[in-house]
């Protein structure tokens, strides 16, 4: 009531007012992220994820727009300028830092909210579009954050870029041209430069617009819970402001400490080294790896012997999580009632641990033999067991109603 009376006098003002009137924008904000907005009463920290993967995205564009004022796209100035960024403008060092560690902030918590997702069933109808939405932002922020790795124009922004794009050749007939259009010529070099700054700028807004589609999406059926059920009336909701605004605030804190820990103590730890060597198409290194957020997809491609068949594979391995929807046969949601897809889930996300590990290690010995393991539990897990443990698992008696546990516990 306090909470509806203060947004009362607010509105009342003469200026919101005024503005209001021309521009609903007060009231529009109010019913998205707002008093009006209504939310499941028992959402726990793990949906804090999705406004965290909304401030990364803020922190990637503003950083990147004051370092493309003294970034140049060209082969021979671009490793100097990075490094005249670092060096000579002021604060330039905790730009680029902030935007390099950034980006492995912004895929860890996408991570964590697409295996969030992934637990509680967030794919499942009617939020299926919802879903697909998600997935493709994160087509894009991989598209973006590959062509961004290659703008420094060291050893390993070089011959990744020249590795990854060659993969696009095992494509009969389509493959050649395909790869000729991405490098701009017959070898990587200045046009590729060009064509990836270009884009790696355009992508981010791209994005924004997605994201928007995204949180429409979301109030469409509003947010799923722990419990997996949709909301029965007014007592199993509270409005968004203040309640999750607080707990939002409060995981952007213990956020922001985690990414300042990891920008003034530790800002090379998720980076190569090699990268801080100016690019020399004469040299190979002696192990040429991705960034660590692509490293499972680079493991399932190396486990393949066949180029065409690991290229496949790699981009199945992602194209295939738009299809969980129908591979989940359970009409449960939540795997706090499916005892035992619970306990296959904490595998996959072991398996997953596995393929990163296995993809920053050399092709040869155990490397190989876990990645290929791995591999084949990726593929079982998504293709073969979510079917039959959603025909065959007897899940746990759902309560009536997302209050129904609080009064329970409430009354003993």
């Amino acid at each position: 009531m306090a909470d509806n009376t203060a947004n009362s006098g607010f509105m009342n003002n003469p200026v919101v007012k005024w503005i209001e009137y021309r521009l609903p924008v007060f009231s529009t904000l109010d019913h998205m992220v707002g008093s009006q907005y209504p939310t499941p009463k028992n959402l726990s920290y793990w949906w804090n994820f999705g406004s965290l993967a909304g401030l990364c995205l803020v922190i990637q564009i503003l950083t990147g727009i004051v370092l493309v004022m003294h970034y140049t796209p060209h082969t021979t100035l671009a490793f100097d300028s990075v490094e005249h960024i670092m060096r000579d403008v002021n604060y330039g060092w905790l730009l680029r830092y902030m935007h390099a560690n950034g980006a492995s902030m912004f895929f860890i918590v996408v991570y964590i909210h697409i295996f969030r997702g992934l637990y509680y069933g967030s794919y499942k109808s009617p939020r299926e579009i919802l879903w697909f939405l998600g997935l493709i932002i994160f087509l894009l922020m991989m598209a973006t954050a590959f062509m961004g790795y290659v703008l420094p124009w060291g050893q390993m922004s070089f011959w990744g870029a020249t590795v990854i794009t060659n993969l696009f050749s095992a494509f009969p007939i389509v493959g050649e041209p395909i790869v000729t259009w991405l490098w701009g010529g017959f070898a990587v070099d200045n046009p590729t430069l060009n064509r990836f700054f270009s884009l790696h700028y355009l992508l981010p807004f791209v994005i924004v617009g997605i994201v928007i589609l995204h949180v429409l999406a979301l109030h469409q059926h509003g947010s799923n819970n722990p419990m997996g059920i949709d909301t029965k009336g007014p007592q199993d909701r509270i409005p968004f402001h203040p309640y999750y605004t607080i707990k939002d605030a409060f995981g952007v804190g213990v956020f922001l400490i985690f990414f300042a820990l990891v920008l003034f103590y530790f800002p090379n730890v998720l980076g190569h080294p090699d990268n801080y060597v100016p690019a020399n198409p004469l040299v190979t290194p002696a192990h040429i790896v991705p960034e660590w957020y692509f490293l499972p997809f680079y493991a399932i491609l190396r486990s393949v012997p066949d180029k065409l068949g690991g290229v496949l594979l790699m981009f199945g391995a992602i194209l295939i999580l738009f299809l969980l929807p129908w591979l989940d046969t359970s009409k449960v949601r939540s795997a706090k009632f499916r005892p035992i897809y619970k306990q296959l889930f904490w595998v996959f996300v072991l398996v997953c641990a596995l393929l990163t590990w296995a993809g920053g290690k050399p092709a040869e010995g155990y490397y190989l033999i876990v990645a290929r393991f791995c591999t084949a539990y990726y593929f079982l897990h998504l293709l073969v067991l979510m079917p039959l443990v959603g025909w065959f698992e007897k899940p746990l008696k759902l309560p009536s109603s997302i209050s129904e546990p609080v009064l329970a516990s409430d009354k003993a």
